[in-house]
C-alpha cells in the first residue's frame, strides 16, 4: 500500500499528544479497517481488486461517521482547522479524478471487448475477418493504454501534504488519519489502473507486457502466462496476439477460439464489477466532500 507502516506510527505519536489515551471507537474502527487492506495481498486479479474496491467504501464511510463526530468538527473549528478541511477536500478530488480515469479506462476496454465478442459469435468472413476484429481489439487496447498512462503520469505529479511536523493541532491529528485513509484509496485505484494497462507497479504482482514478444516464441504460451503471473487483460492480449501471429494454423480453430471467447466473457464481467465498484466508491467519495464542506459552512 502506499501508506507505510512508518506513516501509521506518526498517527500514533500524533494521537498521543492530543487524543484521549482510549481513543472513541469510530477512530478504532477506522484504524481496524486501514490494517486489514494494508495487510490483503497486493494483486492487480480483477476478483482481489473488487474487493478491495468494496472494502474502500466501508473505510470511506467509517471516515464520514468519524467527521461527524462533535469532537472532530470541534477540532476543526480551530486554528488551522479550515487549511486541514481544504486539504481533505482536495484530496477527495484526487480521488474522484483516479476513479473517473479508471472508469474511462474500463468503460473503453468493455466497449472493445464487447465489439470484439460480437464478431466472434457471428463468426462471419472467416478466418481473415476473425483476425481482423482481434487487430482492431488489440490495436484499441494499445490506444487505451497510451492514454491511461498519459493520465496517470498526471495525477501522479500531484502530492500529499504530511501533518506529522504539527503535533500541537488536534485538527491535524484526526486528517493525519483520514489522509491514510486517501492514501490506501490511492493505492488501490492504482492497482486498477494497473490492470487496465497491463503495467508494472511497484511492490505489486502485476507485471509488464514487455514480455509479450518473448511469449510468442513459446509453444506452451498459457504455461509460460502462468509462471509470469499475470493479470487477466494482460493474459487475454497475450492469447489474443497469439492467436493471430501463428501461421501455420487456422485462426478459426474451434476449441481454441471457443475457449478463448469464454476466457473473455469471464472477463467481461469482471469488468463490469469493477465499474460497479468504482461508481459506488466515487458516490461515497461525493458524500465525503459534501460532509467536508459542512464542516467549513458551520
Amino acid at each position: 500500500m502506499a501508506s507505510s507502516s512508518s506513516s501509521s506510527n506518526k498517527f500514533y505519536h500524533i494521537r498521543s499528544n492530543s487524543l484521549p489515551s482510549r481513543p472513541h471507537p469510530v477512530i478504532m474502527q477506522l484504524e481496524k479497517d486501514l490494517h486489514s487492506l494494508r495487510a490483503s495481498e497486493t494483486t492487480c486479479a480483477t476478483s482481489s481488486l473488487a474487493s478491495k474496491l468494496h472494502s474502500l467504501q466501508d473505510l470511506h464511510e467509517c471516515a464520514d461517521t468519524l467527521l461527524s463526530l462533535p469532537l472532530v468538527q470541534k477540532a476543526f473549528t480551530q486554528k488551522n482547522g479550515q487549511r486541514w478541511v481544504d486539504e481533505l477536500l482536495d484530496g477527495t478530488l484526487r480521488l474522484l479524478d483516479m476513479c473517473s480515469t479508471a472508469k474511462n479506462g474500463l468503460l473503453q476496454t468493455k466497449d472493445a471487448l464487447q465489439e470484439l465478442l460480437s464478431g466472434m459469435r457471428r463468426r462471419k468472413g472467416g478466418e481473415n475477418a476473425l483476425a481482423d476484429e482481434i487487430r482492431k481489439y488489440l490495436s484499441l487496447r494499445k490506444s487505451v493504454k497510451k492514454a491511461m498512462k498519459k493520465a496517470v503520469s498526471s495525477l501522479k505529479s500531484r502530492k500529499f501534504e504530511s501533518t506529522s511536523h504539527v503535533v500541537d493541532d488536534e485538527a491535524a491529528t484526526f486528517v493525519s488519519l483520514l489522509m491514510e485513509v486517501e492514501a490506501a484509496s490511492s493505492a488501490v485505484l492504482g492497482s486498477v489502473t494497473c490492470l487496465i494497462t497491463s503495467s508494472r507497479r511497484r511492490s505489486s504482482s502485476c507485471k509488464s507486457p514487455s514480455i509479450i514478444s518473448k511469449l510468442m516464441h513459446k509453444r506452451t504460451v498459457a504455461l509460460e502466462m502462468e509462471k509470469a503471473d499475470l493479470n487477466e487483460l494482460a493474459k487475454q492480449d497475450i492469447a489474443l496476439e497469439s492467436l493471430v501471429s501463428r501461421r501455420t494454423s487456422k485462426v478459426h480453430d474451434l476449441i481454441q477460439v471457443e475457449q478463448l471467447q469464454n476466457n473473455l466473457n469471464i472477463l467481461e464481467s469482471d469488468i463490469e464489477n469493477l465499474e460497479d465498484g468504482l461508481e459506488s466508491l466515487s458516490r461515497r467519495l461525493i458524500k465525503s466532500r459534501v460532509s467536508l464542506l459542512n464542516i467549513l459552512s458551520n
